[in-house]
């Protein structure tokens, strides 16, 4: 279950895993140039920008960013998320925003409102709040226009 997640931050290769998760990730890996917090890490306060952004370690405040938010599965995130498409492997405290999809992975926890254009939770996944999925929220957060 974890290696896959492993493998999508770049940790695993293909040839260390002897049998495929039926749980696949649709998302290719995050581009070398994507911004980390590793998992030795700890931040507070906003990050905002266009680009990828991957969370290994703990982040507590704000984060608004044209691009990808992956949360790696050892990461704790206290934080509003507003992104493209976000992907939470670990646990997140706050409300979550995409123009696209929301995907929890198996050993994600989401604790807080989620509004997007597509969601996926696989087995395991925990999610505690509101879920709002709409046609036409990629449009909306990209105006900025409230429904």
């Amino acid at each position: 279950m974890l290696s896959g997640i492993r493998r999508f931050f770049g940790f695993e290769s293909v040839e260390d895993e002897e049998e495929p998760h039926p749980f696949t990730l649709r998302q290719a890996p995050l581009p070398p140039t994507a911004f980390r917090v590793g998992e030795k890490l700890s931040i507070k306060g906003e990050i905002s920008g266009e680009g990828d952004l991957e969370l290994a370690g703990r982040f507590e405040g704000v984060i608004n960013v044209q691009g990808t938010v992956a949360i790696g599965d050892r990461a704790e995130v206290d934080a509003d998320i507003t992104a493209s498409m976000i992907i939470v492997g670990g646990k997140v405290r706050g409300n979550l925003s995409a123009a696209g999809r929301v995907e929890i992975l198996p050993q994600g926890v989401l604790t807080g409102n989620l509004k997007g254009g597509s969601f996926t939770a696989a087995d395991g996944a925990s999610v505690k709040g509101e879920i709002h999925v709409e046609r036409g929220a990629k449009a909306r957060l990209e105006t900025g226009s409230s429904p």
